[in-house]
C-alpha cells in the first residue's frame, strides 16, 4: 500500500529576525523553500510526502522532504543561513522526527481534508533559534487541512 499525505510543522515562538525555511533535498543537493523571516509568531511549513510498508509493517515516509533511514525518518528546517539569510549570526539547522506516525493516523489523513501536524519550539535556551533534535517535540497529530499542499 502507498498512499500520499500532508504533513504539518508549526515553529512556535521564534525568535525574531530569523529567517526558516524546509529543506528539500539531502547532502549538498537541497533547496531551501517556503521561507519565512520570524516575527516571533507562529510559522507554519506543509508539505507532501508519500507513505508506504516498510519491513515489520511500520509505515516509511518518502519525498524530497524526508531525510534519514527508514528506521530514523525526520525533516529538517534551515535557519539562519542555512535558510539562505545573510545579515544574521544564526546558522542553524532543526531536525524535526517522524517517528510516533502510525497506519491510523495515516488512514484518517491519506486522501483526505486532514493533515499530520508537529508544534515544535522555535527558540532554544540560549535565545536564539531552536536546533538539533527537537526538544520537548509532542508527536504527531490529526489536525484539519489549512493550507494549500507543496
Amino acid at each position: 500500500m502507498e498512499a500520499e499525505l500532508t504533513l504539518r510543522i508549526v515553529v512556535e515562538r521564534p525568535p525574531a529576525g530569523v529567517d526558516f525555511g524546509l529543506q528539500k533535498g539531502s547532502g549538498g543537493n537541497y533547496e531551501t523553500v517556503q521561507k519565512q523571516r520570524s516575527t516571533t509568531a507562529e510559522l507554519t511549513f506543509e508539505f507532501c510526502a508519500r507513505v508506504k510498508q516498510g519491513k515489520e509493517g511500520v509505515p516509511d515516509l518518502l519525498g524530497p522532504f524526508i531525510q534519514g533511514p527508514p528506521k530514523a525518518r525526520f525533516v529538517y528546517l534551515d535557519i539562519g543561513t542555512c535558510a539562505g539569510q545573510t545579515n544574521t549570526v544564526w546558522s542553524r539547522r532543526l531536525k524535526v522526527p517522524l517517528g510516533g506516525i502510525t497506519w491510523d493516523m495515516i488512514n484518517r489523513v491519506s486522501n483526505s481534508s486532514k493533515a499530520l501536524e508537529a508544534r515544535v519550539d522555535g527558540t532554544a535556551k540560549d535565545g536564539g533559534p531552536n536546533c538539533g533534535t527537537a526538544k520537548q517535540f509532542r508527536g504527531w497529530k490529526v489536525k484539519p487541512l489549512a493550507r494549500l499542499r507543496t
